[in-house]
């Protein structure tokens, strides 16, 4: 029984190629125990340097470093990479400031490119359009995170539940559950009502920080307005890594002492 009522979730926000960010912000967490999550809502890749080293430390050594069960789901970003892979085009990987080239060289071992860099070498370009660099074994990690997350405490998921008719499923009732990972709703970030949900994908300085009961005069730290909770603080951006932990709703973050 004290084991039930002393259980957290605790959901980690975008990391986007951090691992220097990611690391900071567990060291700030609380000492887990095997009735904890530690949950990540996606967007390990793309943008920062170590996408390689995040995959890498979420995988295979941080199962090792704590009792928690670890949850790890699906972003858009790593939803892209596998539509890359399948055959679906160019679209995803060429703008630059999808920061996929930097993911490129982190796995094949080259320098992080200088901001606004564009591949100019063809096996670049053509690794980049086949996503022909993952191993497999990433490419298989990939395909196996999960869509959504469920507990006591909330709903998990990377984008968050687009409206159905003026109203809002339960994401197992989503026909394309890849609509969870993509979703930019305002009504949403805005109007959201039923049990709660935490997502990322939409940095928080786009988001309608006026609503927000965490901090509403820093446009930069995480949202919180009635039943959602935007944990997408801009790492791998200029910004930092937040995370949240339920049910206290405690907000942890990489920045600062």
């Amino acid at each position: 029984m004290l084991a039930a009522m002393s259980a957290r979730t605790i959901a980690v926000g975008d990391i986007h190629g951090q691992l220097v960010e990611l690391k900071a912000l567990l060291a700030k967490l609380p000492v887990l125990s095997s009735a904890d999550t530690l949950l990540f809502i996606g967007d390990y890749l793309d943008r920062g340097p170590q996408s390689a080293e995040v995959v890498r430390f979420v995988r295979e050594e941080l199962p090792h470093a704590t009792p928690a069960r670890i949850v790890t789901l699906r972003g858009n970003h790593e939803d892209a990479w596998l539509k890359t892979a399948d055959g679906g085009g160019p679209e995803f990987v060429l703008p630059v400031g999808n920061g996929c080239l930097a993911t490129l060289r982190s796995f094949s071992g080259g320098p992080p490119p200088k901001p606004g860099e564009f591949p100019e070498k063809r096996e670049e370009m053509e690794a980049l359009f086949k996503a022909s660099f993952f191993p497999s074994e990433v490419v298989a990690w990939m395909r196996g995170l999960q869509y959504f997350h469920e507990d006591e405490h909330a709903l998990y998921i990377h984008g968050g539940l687009p409206t159905r008719e003026g109203a809002w499923s339960h994401p197992r009732d989503y026909a394309d559950p890849t609509v969870l990972v993509w979703c930019r709703d305002e009504d949403f970030f805005s109007s959201y009502r039923g049990k709660r949900v935490v997502f990322g994908h939409t940095p928080v300085r786009y988001l309608p920080q006026k609503l927000s009961r965490h901090t509403p005069a820093d446009a930069s730290d995480l949202y919180l307005a009635g039943d959602v909770v935007g944990i997408d603080t801009g790492c791998g951006r200029g910004g930092f890594l937040s995370a949240v932990e339920l049910p206290s709703l405690k907000v942890y973050e990489s920045r600062g002492a």
